[in-house]
């Protein structure tokens, strides 16, 4: 399968890349500085702006699946779609974010009075970009939430799925590596589970 990942270099990105090219599956890693990706078999860096519809066309021609792996906060989203569908790639994965997740029927994490306000300028467009995925209709679209805590660790194949509710381990902790997230994501490549719709993973 010919994958397009936007945002190849960030921390989310270097483990998709690492657990696509496990798989055998080929990589365009598309950043604005692919000097910075490297240079391994099976992938193809690509410099390109994800707001340059002609450079990001160009760069997932062909591409079966594109992945969107950066940051919300300053992100034009609706440019960024347009780009990404004009490229005529049939279907986005998004690394999402966890705040639009439930902590109770109806009660969005981001919405609760104890969430942290510096985080709230990255959780805010996250939360606008999955409602905008919501209306999309040209693209096949999912968006992959994490758990509260993201980043580093072991990569188990061990965790758990669900939708729209916030998943806990048995002692409350909501987390998962990026090396295990990268494991769902090409799962729901490889296997696709959720079509215009979001869902979460955990430990």
């Amino acid at each position: 399968m010919k994958i397009g990942l936007v945002g190849a270099t960030g921390n989310v990105g270097q483990r998709i890349v690492a657990e696509a090219v496990q798989r055998g599956h080929a990589v365009v890693a598309i950043a604005r500085d692919a000097s910075r990706i490297a240079t391994q078999p099976g992938v193809m860096p690509v410099s390109a702006d994800l707001l340059d519809e002609a450079a990001i066309g160009r760069a997932l021609a062909g591409a079966d699946v594109a992945i969107l792996s950066v940051r919300f906060q300053g992100l034009d989203f609706e440019r960024a779609l347009a780009a990404i569908a004009a490229s005529g790639v049939p279907r986005l994965l998004v690394v999402g974010g966890a705040a639009s997740l439930e902590v109770a029927p109806g009660r969005v994490l981001l919405d609760q009075p104890d969430f942290p306000d510096f985080i709230k300028p990255e959780a805010t467009p996250a939360r606008a970009a999955l409602d905008r995925l919501r209306r999309e209709e040209k693209l096949d679209w999912t968006f992959l939430s994490p758990p509260v805590f993201f980043g580093p660790g072991a990569r188990t194949g061990t965790f758990r799925l669900g939708g729209d509710t916030l998943l806990s381990d048995a002692e409350g902790k909501s987390h998962i590596s990026y090396e295990d997230y990268a494991i769902a994501l090409l799962d729901e490549i490889e296997m696709p589970r959720h079509h215009r719709q979001r869902f979460t993973v955990g430990y």
